[in-house]
């Protein structure tokens, strides 16, 4: 395998992208075979990233939002390969990449190329791996509900917009949680599950969350007993949360829990997550806050 040669999957709203185009060409000048494939339909990220494997490339380039990083993510963590990925992150909310102190700015972004990757956990759901969050309740029902254009005009705080446009939804749900020497039962407005820190456009549930720990970071918001400002507590109330550090935990409502992965819409009664260590290679700046072991 060529040791400089790189494949970027970009999400095809970006195909026009003139910052995209340039770092692009910037990155061939230093010398990298760098060759681009766009992304029409549900499910091209995966074989796309298939196809990058099998052609022998040593790089994959996710060129997108949070949803883009989550399939190219999953599709190489299935694989197992030794082919490293590097985050362009090009989206609204950008939730990882943020966290990870990766730039927002195409060329800054694609010049961690030249960096080491790192060995990094995913987290695993059923046969579903995730790099980032899962996030359950009110939370993850505003991230799904979030329109395209409202995140076209606003940006960021369009969750925040629809998250108060729906504040009459809000809803607690009883829920029982447990994982080694860790059990908790009760009503809860919000839940995280994360190998990252933040969800939803730039809610940081799991402030402590590393991904090369080999743990997922527990965040529970427990349903208050007066449901005013409950809202306000879900985006802002760092101190009602009960947090916890586990390889594994297992989830169980009976009237079954709404889950946001990553963007992906996940419902069922029992869930079992766990993190799985070492599972994928990413190029993170040397000081990024998600490294236990920066540098």
């Amino acid at each position: 395998m060529q040791e400089r040669k790189a494949m970027l999957i970009l999400h095809g709203k970006q195909a026009m992208n003139d910052d995209v185009r340039q770092a692009v060409l910037a990155q061939r000048e230093r010398g990298w075979w760098l060759d681009v494939r766009v992304t029409w339909e549900a499910g091209d990220a995966g074989r796309l990233v298939d196809e990058a494997l099998a052609a022998g490339y040593t790089h994959v380039i996710a060129g997108g939002g949070d949803g883009t990083l989550r399939d190219v993510a999953e599709a190489m963590g299935q694989a197992a390969t030794e082919a490293s990925l590097v985050l362009l992150p090009l989206g609204t909310a950008n939730d990882f990449a943020r966290a990870a102190g990766v730039s927002l700015v195409p060329a800054e972004a694609l010049a961690l190329l030249d960096l080491p990757a790192r060995p990094v956990d995913l987290g695993r759901v059923g046969d579903q791996l995730f790099l980032n969050m899962a996030t359950g309740g009110f939370g993850s029902q505003v991230t799904a509900n979030t329109s395209e254009d409202l995140k076209k005009m606003l940006g960021a705080a369009a969750y925040l917009f629809t998250g108060l446009s729906r504040f009459s939804e809000l809803q607690a749900a009883s829920v029982a949680l447990k994982g080694p020497g860790f059990e908790w039962q009760g009503e809860l407005l919000a839940l995280g599950i994360g190998n990252g820190r933040q969800a939803g456009g730039g809610q940081v549930l799991c402030p402590e969350a590393r991904v090369d720990d080999g743990l997922l970071d527990i965040a529970i918001l427990p349903a208050p007993q007066e449901m005013v400002g409950a809202l306000r507590d879900l985006l802002a109330g760092e101190g009602l949360f009960v947090r916890e550090r586990l390889p594994w935990v297992e989830i169980h409502c009976s009237q079954g829990l709404d889950i946001n992965l990553d963007g992906e819409p996940l419902q069922a009664d029992s869930l079992r997550f766990e993190a799985v260590p070492a599972a994928l290679h990413l190029h993170l700046p040397p000081n990024s806050p998600l490294l236990s072991r920066p540098g």
